[in-house]
C-alpha cells in the first residue's frame, strides 16, 4: 500500500450538468442506457482506486471551516488520534475539516484518502491525501465511502453534512450496513439535532434503540474509545481480508 494511485483530474464540466439532467425525469432509452454505462465505469474506477486501502474511519464536516477555526484543530487531532488505531482516514477529499481529519492522519504517520466531488465552482483534492478518486456523480461517491469504512465521524457542518449523517444513520437502522459507530462531535452545535431526536422519539418516529446508534462527544478520547470498542474490536477480525495483488491490472 506505499504506492499512490490517484485518478486524474477532471477539468471537464459536463458530468454535473449531465447529472441534473438525469435527476430531471425520463430521458431517450439510448442516453439513459450511456448514462447507466458511465456510472459504471465510475464505480468500476473507484473500486480499483479504493481496494487496497484498508478498512477506513469515514470524516464528514464542512469544506468552509477555516485553519485557525477550533473545529478545524478538533478534526486533525481526530484524524491523528483515529489513524493510530491502525484505520485510514476517509474525507471527502476537499478543504476545510475534510483536510484538517486527513492532515492529523499525516501527523500521525497515518494513511490518508479521499474521495472528492467535481462541483460547478472547483473543489481540488487538500495536499494530505495518499491517494483520492475524483468523483463525476454525488451518489457513487457516497456508496464509496460508506461502502470502505468501518465508523462515521461526524464534525460540524452544513447541508452535505447533514445528508451523510442521516445517510449513515439510515443504512444502519435498516441493517443495510452492520451497526458501526456513528460518532457526532461538537455537542453545542448539534444540539439541535439531538434535541429533535428525542422529539421524533416522544412522537414514536423513531425507536429508543436508533439512539443508541449515536455518541454525541466533545472529547477526542472518549470518541476514539467508542471506535475501539465498536468497530474495532466487534468488526475489524470479522471484515479483514486480505487480498492478493495481480501485476497484470497494476497492482504490484
Amino acid at each position: 500500500m506505499s504506492e499512490v494511485t490517484n485518478t486524474p483530474p477532471i477539468s471537464n464540466p459536463t458530468p454535473v450538468k449531465e447529472e441534473k439532467i438525469f435527476l430531471e425525469g425520463p430521458r431517450s432509452r439510448w442516453e439513459e442506457l450511456v448514462f447507466s454505462f458511465k456510472v459504471l465505469l465510475e464505480f468500476i474506477r473507484g473500486f480499483r482506486v479504493l481496494h487496497f486501502v484498508g478498512p477506513c474511519v469515514a470524516v464528514f464536516g464542512s469544506a468552509r471551516v477555516a485553519e485557525g477555526s477550533p473545529y478545524y484543530a478538533l478534526a486533525r487531532r481526530m484524524g491523528a488520534e483515529v489513524s493510530k488505531l491502525g484505520f485510514t482516514i476517509m474525507t471527502g477529499g476537499g478543504p476545510g475539516i475534510m483536510q484538517a481529519a486527513n492532515r492529523g492522519a499525516k501527523d500521525a504517520g497515518g494513511f490518508s484518502i479521499g474521495c472528492n466531488i467535481i462541483l460547478p465552482k472547483e473543489q481540488q483534492p487538500n495536499p494530505y491525501l495518499d491517494r483520492w478518486f475524483e468523483c463525476r456523480y454525488f451518489f457513487v461517491r457516497k456508496v464509496l465511502m460508506f461502502k470502505y469504512s468501518q465508523a462515521f465521524v461526524i464534525m460540524p457542518g452544513g447541508i452535505g453534512t447533514m445528508d451523510e449523517f442521516f445517510e449513515a444513520l439510515t443504512l444502519i437502522q435498516t441493517r443495510k450496513i452492520l451497526d458501526f459507530p456513528v460518532i457526532v462531535m461538537g455537542k453545542d452545535y448539534w444540539q439541535p439535532v439531538q434535541q429533535m431526536m428525542e422529539t421524533m422519539l416522544k412522537s414514536h418516529m423513531i425507536d429508543s434503540t436508533d439512539l443508541n446508534l449515536m455518541l454525541f462527544t466533545d472529547s477526542v478520547e472518549e470518541a476514539v474509545a467508542h471506535i475501539q470498542k465498536h468497530a474495532l474490536e466487534k468488526y475489524q477480525t470479522k471484515r479483514r481480508m486480505t487480498f492478493k495483488r495481480f501485476r497484470i491490472l497494476g497492482e504490484m
